[in-house]
């Protein structure tokens, strides 16, 4: 019995010590937020996800002419879907993944410091503070830093 007791205690005491330690390694990371997508039809791919998954839309950019140039649906409250139109240059398929992030311009600091290749922040167009790291096994991770005027933290602040 006693054994027991000081065996779980130390798991506890484990799991208290552990996962500090490992949200401190990578501070100012708050969580995975979404995943890109290129797909060859945008308003397919969303009838598709919202009646055959149960997403809903969050919100769009559009291009100059009116069309969709990416999407976001809702997964869940923080995650999300993000669609963008496939091309010639954007072939269908996985794109990214985006980390959200407390401040952008900290986590690109940290993440160089490791030698990773970080782009510079910048304004995107949804008013997230966004930089990508080069992944050299999947491309691009999008850092996003979600402001309150972004179209991101508007979405997760309004889910019911």
């Amino acid at each position: 019995m006693r054994t027991a007791l000081v065996f779980a205690v130390g798991l506890l005491v484990g799991a208290a010590v552990a996962v500090p330690v490992a949200q401190n390694r990578n501070q100012n990371v708050v969580m995975m937020n979404h995943v890109g997508i290129n797909v060859p039809n945008i308003p397919d791919a969303i009838q598709y996800y919202t009646a055959k998954m149960g997403y809903k839309e969050a919100f769009r950019a559009t291009n100059p002419d009116g069309t969709p140039r990416l999407v976001y649906l809702h997964i869940s409250q923080n995650t999300f879907l993000e669609l963008g139109q496939a091309n010639a240059q954007r072939p269908t398929g996985f794109t990214h993944y985006g980390l959200h992030v407390e401040n952008a311009k900290a986590a690109v600091e940290m993440f160089r410091k490791r030698g990773a290749m970080v782009s510079d922040t910048n304004l995107s167009d949804t008013k997230a503070i966004l930089a990508n790291i080069t992944d050299p096994y999947m491309g691009r991770i999008e850092l996003a830093e979600l402001t309150p005027e972004s179209q991101h933290r508007k979405a997760i602040d309004s889910w019911k």
